[in-house]
């Protein structure tokens, strides 16, 4: 089943006691693009998020963002800067002595002086924060990826139906172009006709010219290499792996044959049909461009 590059995870929950949040967003793009947000001192969690992620998507941009909330039975110690503080209190009470002021110089007052004290936190267990953000991941991951499957079954669909009307308009082709050659026989034997008025037309002339004709305005190869591409690309759709790159290309083919047959009809009947060919060709086109 094919997948959508376009596609939003998330998992919110608590492990081992720590709250957890991790998001991933992605789009279509050539190739994988990881980007992580990760909480402050986390830096060496970018490697397992990556890793996680790739086996699990081969191409698009992908946005993570990870949020794990301190581990509240984690020991603390807060120390005072007591040089700093001896200077808070002496400026204040100079404050207090030259102005008149009321004393109330407290604890509460000197607190609010936030680079008086530092916090020292023992180690993060960075074997808990790897399980944890694993875990979160394979979760929010499972929830990207069905959105990419419902996204990819209807890029399927939508697909199919193009090839549908693209078969229909190449068989009105295969229909009618025939006919072209027949009349372009029937006309250059009148012109010559009246050209030439009494003599006699040499009929070897005629179907000369003719094959010549024919041979240009053929399209039976382009359309017959068509038909095969549209049915590698219904196989291609049926594929369990990523086949978003050779679907593009395939793509690129199919319109290659529609340039062909463009320049080859001499009707402008048929270069109208040829324009809706390479209308829905290049829908397809649109389309592919979101398939991993």
């Amino acid at each position: 089943m094919i997948k959508s590059m376009t596609g939003y995870g998330r998992f919110e929950g608590v492990l081992e006691g720590r709250r957890v949040v991790f998001e991933i967003k992605a789009v279509n793009h050539r190739f994988l693009e990881i980007q992580t947000r990760l909480p402050r001192a986390c830096g060496f969690l970018e490697e397992t998020v990556k890793q996680q992620v790739s086996k699990v998507l081969q191409r698009g941009k992908v946005d993570v963002f990870l949020t794990i909330d301190a581990d509240e039975n984690q020991p603390a110690e807060v120390s005072v800067n007591h040089s700093l503080a001896a200077g808070y209190v002496k400026a204040l009470q100079e404050l207090r002595d030259r102005y008149g002021l009321t004393d109330d110089i407290s604890v509460s007052t000197v607190s609010g002086y936030g680079d008086l004290f530092t916090v020292h936190k023992a180690p993060e267990n960075e074997e808990q924060l790897v399980r944890l953000t694993v875990c979160a991941a394979e979760e929010a991951l499972r929830s990207l990826l069905e959105m990419r499957k419902r996204e990819g079954e209807k890029l399927r669909e939508d697909i199919l139906s193009r090839c549908e009307t693209i078969l229909r308009l190449v068989a009105s082709i295969e229909a009618v172009a025939p006919q072209l050659v027949e009349d372009y026989r029937r006309r250059l034997q009148e012109r010559i006709s009246d050209a030439l008025k009494d003599s006699t037309i040499d009929p070897q002339r005629i179907l000369i010219e003719a094959a010549i004709f024919a041979d240009k305005t053929a399209v039976d190869e382009e359309t017959v290499r068509l038909r095969s591409h549209i049915e590698q690309l219904r196989t291609m759709l049926g594929s369990e792996e990523a086949v978003g790159r050779k679907l593009d290309f395939l793509v690129q083919e199919m319109n290659r044959e529609a340039n062909t047959i463009g320049s080859k009809i001499n009707n402008a009947d048929l270069a109208h049909v040829v324009v809706d060919i390479k209308s829905e060709i290049e829908k397809i086109r649109e389309q592919v461009q979101n398939i991993e």
